[in-house]
């Protein structure tokens, strides 16, 4: 997509945003990208339905107006963000991905399937369960062991 250079979206320049719309609108002639064809896009296929959860509520906090569709404008924030969002940002989005319920806080088993769905995705056999890997991070998380982890102490730590 191009060196983003720190800039914000407002910053991004005219050939920037044309060449991003151009790949947008040849990849999704409707102007309007559903989750189908998120995953098609991404090569996302044959999901277990705990990675097929993760690539929804992925797609979910990139539909910002949440009328079911990623416009041209939620691409560009999207990308903007993974690409070239400051740190603060980025721990905001993924913070908001696990939080599956929306409670504000990400307890162990929202952070365990989300760590069972990338690893589905990724096709990841590491020599850590999932189970570990989960236990390892939120204990770390996890910092005064009431069980759930809010912004704030997960930005802290």
């Amino acid at each position: 997509m191009g060196n983003m250079d720190g800039k914000t979206v407002e910053e991004l320049s005219a050939t920037e945003i044309h060449r991003w719309y151009k790949k947008f609108m040849t990849e999704c002639p409707s102007g309007q990208l559903t989750q189908h064809e998120f995953k098609q896009f991404f090569g996302l296929k044959n999901l277990s339905p705990a990675s097929n959860q993760y690539i929804e509520q992925m797609f979910d906090t990139f539909d910002f107006n949440k009328d079911g569709y990623m416009d041209f404008m939620e691409y560009v924030a999207a990308l903007s963000l993974v690409l070239k969002g400051k740190v603060e940002q980025k721990l905001r989005w993924y913070f908001k991905l696990y939080d599956v319920d929306g409670n504000g806080c990400i307890d162990r088993g929202e952070l365990l399937n989300i760590i069972k769905a990338i690893r589905a995705i990724n096709r990841c056999n590491d020599e850590m369960t999932a189970e570990e890997f989960t236990d390892m991070v939120f204990d770390k998380i996890d910092i005064n062991g009431d069980g759930e982890s809010s912004l704030n102490s997960f930005t802290v730590s």
